[in-house]
């Protein structure tokens, strides 16, 4: 929060989360946060904000840079699930956000079609635990929800957000042979450690994920799966994450998003001894964002001179250049010069180059 009011001083900040459903009040008194909105007043979002701001005019707000502003509608967030059962012991969600409960199909396919009809081409499903989808109803998972959402709707393209790996098997991924469903498959690890996961109360070990992981690359040769690791877990030993440190590197993540464990007041592990020390942390840190920043550069280059479908979604400049700036189905992040309006299209591209660590690609002529 500090850093954002340093780099946009006249901004208006707005938290919102699990942390200010929790803790609201600490939050409130810092000088960074002008507002705070919990997670069951995260819906009232827009129409608080509009509110203030009736009849407000800012210098700032007029001289937005329209180079980074979408110019259409292209990916929207559906959620079909809420609320945690499994109690993970570094997490707080179970807490802030409730029990698990899924949304109806036949809501959730509504809010799909009428996205279609708004001019949305990619919904995105999110929950907190979508292995858990339709837990409540009869003959009713997520992959029914797939199946009903690809059979009733046209949007082009369907992804689905985190997985546990528990979900991810031959049945699940044979849904994917629908082009419409993304290849990008996001699968938290948190550790490489089995002791670890033991600990964090997690319901898979280092084997099974790892079994996960080679079952959708053999299925989905092309699909890019992402992953996110908790570094300086009480009780970590250098074991432990030369453990996980060697799981990441074997399976070649095209994109991890590393954490440095933090206390959370409520959770079993806030009362964990054995804290690891802060520069240790740090160091263990910094090993893996730089095993992953390599092997996101590997990933990168892999794809180069495949034509992958990208949605293009805004301009951005680049070296002094205009470029769009688009996701492939894969879930990579594309750039590349166009004098058309590509926003909110999605177009084979070519991909091309790599420059300081930046895919650049060619849009097929139509």
């Amino acid at each position: 929060l500090r850093s954002v009011r340093r780099a946009n001083t006249n901004s208006f900040i707005v938290v919102t989360g699990c942390y200010a459903e929790r803790d609201p009040k600490s939050i409130s008194n810092l000088a960074e946060a002008d507002l705070v909105l919990g997670n069951k007043n995260k819906k009232d979002l827009v129409s608080i904000i509009t509110e203030k701001f009736e009849g407000f005019e800012s210098e700032s707000l007029e001289q937005t840079n329209d180079e980074h502003i979408p110019k259409s509608k292209t990916r929207a967030m559906v959620k079909i699930q809420e609320g945690c059962d499994q109690v993970c012991s570094y997490c707080i969600v179970p807490k802030v956000r409730g029990r698990e409960r899924s949304i109806p199909s036949e809501i959730i396919l509504n809010q799909i079609l009428t996205l279609e009809k708004e001019g949305f081409n990619e919904v995105v499903l999110t929950g907190t635990q979508l292995i858990s989808y339709g837990f409540e109803y009869d003959n009713v998972d997520l992959n029914h929800l797939l199946e009903i959402i690809l059979s009733k709707s046209k949007i082009p393209r369907i992804r689905v957000s985190s997985l546990q790996p528990q979900i991810i098997d031959q049945q699940f991924l044979n849904l994917w042979e629908n082009e419409r469903l993304c290849p990008h498959f996001h699968i938290p690890l948190q550790s490489g450690s089995d002791r670890v996961l033991k600990t964090m109360k997690r319901r898979y070990n280092a084997a099974n994920y790892k079994e996960t992981v080679n079952l959708i690359h053999s299925t989905l040769p092309q699909a890019s799966i992402t992953t996110d690791v908790i570094v300086g877990f009480p009780g970590e030993s250098q074991s432990d994450f030369e453990e996980t440190y060697n799981l990441c590197e074997n399976l070649k993540f095209s994109d991890m998003h590393v954490f440095p464990y933090s206390t959370r007041p409520g959770t079993s592990a806030w009362y964990f001894k054995h804290t690891i020390n802060q520069n240790i942390k740090k160091d263990r840190v910094k090993s893996l964002i730089d095993l992953s920043n390599k092997n996101a550069a590997a990933h990168r280059q892999s794809l180069l001179g495949q034509t992958r479908e990208v949605l293009w979604e805004k301009t951005i400049r680049l070296n002094n250049t205009i470029h769009w700036s688009g996701l492939t189905d894969n879930y990579v992040r594309v750039y590349a010069k166009s004098s058309h309006d590509q926003s909110n299209k999605i177009r084979p591209t070519i991909l091309t180059s790599v420059l300081n660590n930046q895919l650049f690609g060619t849009l097929e002529e139509s």
